[in-house]
């Protein structure tokens, strides 16, 4: 017959064993269950990774080392000079032409008119170096008649002589008679000896002349075009007093104040040209693979955010990486070389368009996205646009050269 004891003490037991069974249970099936979960979230993961780089990572090459650059045109003085006036400030937009600033003229006029007043007395005396040459020429003939009668004189002094001799043989003629026909003789030799010599002075006087003269018109005269250039360059100097905008831009880093004094080549101001911005994107050489000239490119400024995209182009690839072109370049050859991965610069040509509507600034953070799928095309529109040349350097040529010319014909009209 069983314990009532014992067999009270074994039912607990079996109801903790079975309790123990069934948390072993659910662990088990939470344990599997959390497994699943997380399989499926790796799953969903590394489909959701895959689903990225297909259709939105590969075929581009991006990167957020960008920056963005422009032509910086410096200002500086063609003359020495004391700055008189200054229309401009810093941050201050000009405009192409546009009057900068103003040097003190009065030293650099003076020294105009000096040039002047020397161009007019050279060509004063060119002319009369021209006209001389008929008045040798003249000269000249009139030496050369004077040897044609002196020749006659001796022929006419010579027969008569002769004569005389003769004549002295039968007493016809006195002793003295024929002394004074010989002396009328050398006297004769003597005048065309004279002449001949009269003439080789005056030949020598004309070709001397002559060489001076040249084979030059009068404006073209070596002496009038010493002057005339002295004359232009004194003339460029009081308009080189006047400093205008080269191009239209913002003016930055404005160095001068008014009564200062400047060297000619010192930099005044900078004049930076906002409507030809680009990027400079630095892509790590392993990017470079895909990327070609006239890809198009997607970029976004830190300045406006996601908020506004510009388009661009690939218009130039660098010819090196950074670190080639440091002022100290890295020196490999040591024994403690690491490896770092290079940057290679990247031309993005901006759409004008779009920089006039949301402006930027150099040296602002961009992110470029390049597609290098799309068909590389290089167009004049996907080139890198140099600054406009500045034309008014020849305008003050050609308006110098018509000031001389002035000067020349007014006080050498004759001249051809």
């Amino acid at each position: 017959m069983s314990d009532p004891v014992a067999n009270a003490s074994e039912a607990p037991q079996g109801e903790n064993a079975q309790q123990r069974a069934g948390t072993e249970g659910e662990r088990r099936a939470r344990r599997r269950k959390g497994l699943r979960l997380l399989a499926a979230g790796v799953l969903i993961a590394a489909a959701a990774w895959w689903l990225w780089q297909h259709f939105f990572v590969a075929g581009k090459a991006s990167t957020d080392n960008a920056y963005v650059h422009g032509n910086i045109v410096l200002i500086t003085p063609q003359i020495d000079g004391t700055i008189a006036s200054l229309f401009v400030e810093e941050t201050g937009q000009v405009r192409e032409g546009e009057l900068l600033v103003l040097l003190d003229a009065i030293d650099v006029r003076n020294r105009l008119l000096l040039k002047e007043a020397q161009l007019a007395l050279v060509v004063r005396d060119t002319r009369a170096l021209y006209l001389k040459t008929a008045m040798l020429q003249s000269s000249l003939a009139l030496h050369r008649s004077r040897i044609e009668r002196a020749r006659a004189e001796l022929v006419r002094a010579g027969d008569s002589a002769r004569r005389r001799v003769s004549l002295q043989t039968g007493g016809a003629v006195s002793t003295e008679e024929l002394r004074t026909a010989e002396a009328a003789l050398a006297v004769a030799r003597s005048d065309l000896a004279a002449a001949e010599a009269a003439f080789n002075t005056a030949s020598a006087e004309l070709d001397a002349h002559l060489a001076l003269v040249g084979e030059h018109s009068p404006r073209q005269h070596p002496a009038i075009q010493q002057a005339a250039s002295e004359m232009r360059e004194a003339w460029l100097a009081v308009r080189r007093t006047e400093i205008r905008a080269p191009v239209a831009g913002q003016i930055a880093r404005k160095h001068v104040e008014v009564g200062q004094r400047v060297a000619e080549g010192a930099n005044l101001m900078s004049i930076v040209v906002l409507d030809q911005l680009w990027v400079e994107a630095n892509f790590k050489e392993n990017q470079l693979r895909d990327i070609r000239l006239g890809q198009p490119a997607r970029l976004y400024a830190d300045l406006y955010g996601r908020q506004h995209v510009y388009d661009g182009c690939v218009a130039g690839i660098g010819a090196g990486t950074g670190a080639a072109f440091a002022l100290l370049p890295a020196q490999n050859a040591t024994g403690n070389w690491v490896k770092i991965v290079q940057r290679v610069p990247v031309h993005i040509k901006l759409d004008p368009a779009q920089l006039r509507q949301h402006p930027l600034r150099i040296g602002l953070s961009m992110r470029v996205i390049v597609d290098t799928n799309a068909t590389a095309t290089i167009s004049e529109d996907c080139r890198p646009s140099p600054v406009t040349r500045d034309n008014s350097l020849a305008q003050l040529e050609q308006h110098a050269d018509q000031a001389a010319r002035a000067i020349i014909d007014a006080q050498f009209p004759g001249a051809s």
